[in-house]
């Protein structure tokens, strides 16, 4: 007789990968979510309803990152994988470097550990995410939420997270035109100056600060980037419309979304979120522009 195994509910944020000068390092989870309920298939056929954003999309069968994700996982673990039926409500952007890969491989690897019986612990299931994606920002921050310190090595994945209580409102700027991280990241020079290589190291040290010491008046300086977003500027024309307002109107710093095209602001908690909307809006001289306003999540859950 097939054991019987219980449902599993999954609640996995966004997430905001970079933070300017954090390149594939920094990540902060916003309170935008993939939520999966997820069952046994009866009779045994792979299933998915969606709602929710770009529900069409997530609904779609074949390539799908999360199922993919779960039959390989077991696959390399020997064993084959019992068919489930996915409820999906999605929050998160899909193609606009807000981490919905990153959410979806985590899902992935939660569902195949819990319907296969893995046992994995969860810096198990974290670094599975991870290698898969290659980089452990993403990942990193959607499973521990806040803002995520992030390293790869032999050893595995080194975290460090932070979960103050920051007096900060989140905005994500979301143009009508989606770009791959394969796009995106080809955009990059193979080598940097020794300039900008400092620039960096001395600007995310000060971000790691402004998170640890609630210090928002440090993000101005601590979100300037020189690694990656000069060169995806052109394609990511919304980052260049955006960057002056870093550090005026009680907008504390901007930067690139992940990869992009999608931008982040974190604004002064006290500072009215119609009046931040507008300032963005006019900025980017579009008053269609979406903009959505979120907070720090907590990080991933799972029931």
């Amino acid at each position: 007789m097939t054991a019987q195994i219980p449902p599993l509910r999954l609640r996995l944020p966004a997430t905001s990968a970079n933070l300017g000068p954090g390149f594939d390092s920094l990540g902060l989870a916003m309170a935008l979510y993939l939520t999966i309920d997820a069952t046994l298939a009866q009779p045994e056929v792979f299933h998915i309803d969606a709602t929710g954003r770009d529900a069409a999309q997530c609904a779609v069968m074949e390539n799908n990152l999360i199922l993919t994700t779960y039959t390989d996982v077991l696959a390399n673990a020997g064993k084959l994988g019992r068919r489930i039926n996915l409820r999906i409500r999605n929050e998160i952007p899909l193609g606009m470097g807000c981490g919905s890969s990153a959410a979806a491989l985590l899902a992935g690897v939660f569902l195949a550990n819990h319907f296969g019986s893995l046992g994995w612990t969860g810096q198990q299931i974290l670094e599975e995410a991870c290698r898969r994606e290659g980089h452990p920002d993403n990942a990193a921050a959607c499973f521990q939420g806040g803002m995520t310190v992030s390293a790869m090595n032999e050893s595995g994945v080194i975290t460090a997270t932070y979960t103050n209580n920051f007096n900060w409102k989140l905005f994500l700027a979301v143009p009508s035109e989606s770009l791959s991280t394969h796009k995106a990241r080809a955009l990059l020079p193979e080598k940097y100056s020794r300039a900008d290589a400092v620039a960096n190291i001395q600007a995310t040290a000060l971000l790691v600060s402004a998170f640890a010491l609630n210090r928002g008046d440090l993000l101005h300086a601590a979100m300037q980037d020189h690694i990656h977003q000069p060169y995806r500027l052109q394609a990511c024309p919304l980052l260049g419309r955006l960057l002056p307002l870093s550090g005026k109107q009680g907008i504390l710093g901007v930067a690139l979304s992940g990869a992009g095209p999608s931008v982040l602001l974190i604004a002064d908690g006290s500072k009215p979120t119609a009046d931040v909307v507008s300032i963005i809006r006019e900025t980017a001289a579009d008053s269609n522009l979406e903009v959505i306003e979120t907070t720090i999540s907590t990080g991933a859950l799972s029931s």
